[in-house]
């Protein structure tokens, strides 16, 4: 089977960053699949990448999280634009496995389907526009009605669809019940996130504070105004705890400003890394912190830095509620953060401090989980059973057969 899988944000373990399309990719090409990516850079030309057999198209279009609403929408629609061009010149695959965001990949999805009647799977990572319209990035009356108009049509025409998390699966099979929706989250590699028995049980926080790390994008999203409170709390309480952030984005130097304003001096600013140098820094740390502002849709993300502190073994906090909450309170893995109330975390990392044996018991728990119920080999072997039972072996029907 050929399968041309689309993301406009494809990275590698190298990059740094999300990279479930990398690891969905490799998995696919393992089996025999012979598997092309489509995806986009900053650079100014088109190019051509090999990922071990998983041959890579390069399309020269600029984004950059700072962009403003604007130019986000150019950038989705050149990608598009770019993907189709390309897709017209490439020998036609069994399947397309498209996947957001932007939600604007759909549309390769349904012009290839009307086109040459290709089937295409949808995988849903985040609710689009439902996110941006909430968050206030999209407020304009005509294009909001436009983009739900898209997201139902995509939704509509998809042959089958892979929501990442409980949430958008009752979201999205809502919207269209007579479609197959199958939840997929993201997963954890616990080959890769792995440490020796004595990095994570011999614990000493008099020679090395109590540590939390942020590891991921740093965005309007993210909410992380609220870690910087609590930060502000503990210092307070004159705890010499460590609050380490690593990663990039739009609101990275508006936190440097209101640290430094702040004087928390044990607020560390890490250089962004890659996912061997993210594992290094979780290796020394105590818990993972886990942001978003306070907003229902966002509570239905499914982010990968949750998935990749399971797997290394590490608590979480998180200050949101949803399903990673109810995942962290069932298991006993972690603690929510009231950013109204600082005082109650403050209390159970006072005690967790007081009690090394406690933190023993949830780093155990926490690998416990990943391992039985999100490790990477079983969560590939599903997606690959969805694709396997779309794809077109037969080849493309003619225009106009499918609606």
């Amino acid at each position: 089977m050929r399968i041309i899988y689309i993301h406009q944000y494809y990275l590698t373990p190298g990059q740094g960053g999300a990279i479930r399309s990398y690891h969905l990719t490799q998995g696919m090409s393992a089996e025999g699949l012979t598997v092309e990516v489509i995806t986009a850079h900053n650079g100014k030309n088109y190019g051509i990448r090999w990922d071990g057999k998983v041959k890579v198209h390069l399309l020269p279009v600029a984004y950059d999280n700072k962009f403003n609403t604007l130019q986000r929408l150019w950038s989705f629609y050149s990608f598009v634009r770019q993907a189709k061009s390309l897709i017209n010149k490439e020998d036609l695959p069994d399947l397309f496995y498209i996947t957001s965001t932007p939600l604007s990949t759909g549309e390769i999805g349904i012009w290839a389907r009307k086109k040459w009647g290709i089937p295409f799977v949808f995988e849903v990572r985040d609710l689009w526009p439902e996110a941006p319209v909430q968050v206030k990035q999209i407020r304009n009356r005509l294009l909001k009605k436009w983009l739900y108009g898209m997201e139902y049509k995509i939704y509509r025409k998809a042959s089958g669809i892979v929501a990442l998390s409980p949430g958008i699966q009752y979201y999205v099979k809502k919207l269209v019940p007579e479609k197959s929706v199958e939840m997929v989250p993201n997963f954890s590699d616990t080959d890769f996130f792995s440490r020796k028995e004595t990095e994570a049980h011999n614990r000493d926080f008099v020679s090395q504070p109590l540590t939390l790390i942020y590891a991921g994008a740093i965005g309007q999203v993210n909410g992380l105004y609220q870690y910087l409170e609590l930060a502000a709390a503990a210092k307070k309480h004159r705890k010499n705890w460590r609050f380490q952030l690593m990663g990039r984005g739009n609101q990275l130097k508006a936190l440097k400003r209101d640290a430094k304003a702040k004087a928390l001096d044990r607020v560390d600013f890490l250089p962004y890394g890659d996912k061997a140098e993210v594992r290094e820094r979780m290796k020394k740390a105590d818990l993972a912190y886990i942001s978003f502002l306070p907003l229902k849709v966002l509570e239905l993300s499914s982010p990968n830095k949750f998935f990749d502190a399971l797997a290394i073994g590490l608590p979480v906090v998180v200050n949101f509620k949803g399903w990673i909450w109810d995942l962290i309170e069932g298991n006993g893995i972690g603690f929510y953060h009231d950013s109204f109330n600082h005082e109650l975390l403050i209390a159970s990392l006072e005690n967790l401090e007081n009690s090394p044996e406690l933190l023993n018991e949830m780093n155990l728990k926490a690998r416990k989980l990943a391992k039985k119920s999100f490790g990477k080999r079983h969560m590939i072997s599903r997606i690959l059973k969805i694709v396997e039972g779309f794809g077109n072996p037969s080849g493309p029907t003619s225009p106009g057969l499918v609606s």
